[in-house]
């Protein structure tokens, strides 16, 4: 069975294809050319060079495919760059799922995001309109929808080494976000973090299950409070950081002058989304998969040693 990937060059989609190739899946991927040394499995897969607007390299991975996988994503967009949620989360699926439909491939997996909504951030109405028209258009659709992915980045964007590097590494207290004036409800919002190998484990395993037909998967561990998280991060490479209460209105104020430079740590979305949280519970899932999930905890965080 052929799969077609795309975004299989990034963080997650590099496991994905991983996964893919050791279940003897054929993969089949869309990847930009000064992309290809990202793709650490490249050797073993058909790669078809492209870009996500161009309608004849899709068609080409599409038509050699049974099967397609979209988890093309970003986490910031830059619109000067042409760098944007509307053009990668919702044309960009759109265009592919288009063409799906045309070649008559009615198995498709969409990696979308837990926590998203029609009338949120431009993050997650753009992954909610791409969840609607996959639904709209192709029979046997599944939606991956997961909350914060951790794991070893091989060499892409991860949360907690990115956490590391903009915030963590650096000479002073990290902050502990709070809305409003209540200075005790700093940091205490929730995530449930879920490892990139039980992500891409379960993307593989749904392919051909029916039982995941026409359905949602929310993927998430154990959660745990903002306050928390950044204490795991930092004792997995042997520091205790300090944190101080940070009003989420100044940083957003920040971001608003200065998230359209990549140097700057945090866009308005994603202090906006964080602040929200970000639970879900999938013991069911796991269950379902056999799938023994990794934990959050400092000794699977062990390689931000390197970091």
């Amino acid at each position: 069975m052929n799969i077609g990937v795309f975004g299989g060059s990034g963080f997650v989609g590099n496991y994905i294809v991983n996964e893919l190739l050791d279940s003897n899946y054929t993969v089949t991927v869309l990847v930009r050319k000064e992309s290809e040394s990202k793709l650490s499995n490249s050797s073993k897969c058909n790669i078809v060079y492209g870009d996500i607007k161009n309608e004849k390299a899709i068609r080409e991975v599409v038509e050699k495919s049974d099967a397609i996988i979209y988890n093309i994503g970003i986490i910031r967009e830059f619109p000067s760059q042409n760098i944007t949620f509307d053009n990668l989360h919702y044309k960009g699926a759109k265009l592919v799922i288009d063409i799906a439909k045309d070649c008559n491939i009615e198995r498709f997996v969409l990696m979308s995001a837990n926590g998203v909504v029609p009338n949120g951030t431009g993050y997650q109405k753009t992954k909610y309109k791409a969840e609607n028209y996959l639904k709209a258009n192709i029979r046997d659709w599944t939606i991956i929808r997961p909350s914060l992915v951790f794991g070893n980045p091989l060499n892409c964007i991860e949360f907690c080494s990115q956490l590391k590097s903009d915030m963590l590494s650096l000479p002073f207290p990290a902050p502990s976000f709070f809305k409003g004036l209540n200075i005790f409800n700093a940091g205490k919002f929730k995530m449930s973090p879920v490892h990139v190998k039980d992500v891409s484990k379960v993307f593989v395993e749904c392919i051909a299950n029916n039982h995941s037909f026409k359905k949602i998967y929310h993927l998430g561990g154990e959660s745990f409070t903002w306050n928390e998280i950044v204490k795991i991060i930092s004792s997995s490479y042997g520091r205790q950081k300090l944190m101080i209460p940070a009003p989420s209105i100044g940083v957003y104020f920040a971001a608003l002058l200065l998230d359209r430079f990549k140097w700057f740590p945090i866009s308005r979305d994603q202090i906006t989304m964080l602040l929200e949280g970000n639970e879900c519970n999938s013991n069911d899932i796991f269950s379902r998969y056999k799938i023994k999930p990794i934990l959050f905890n400092k000794e699977n965080l062990s390689y931000l040693n390197d970091k």
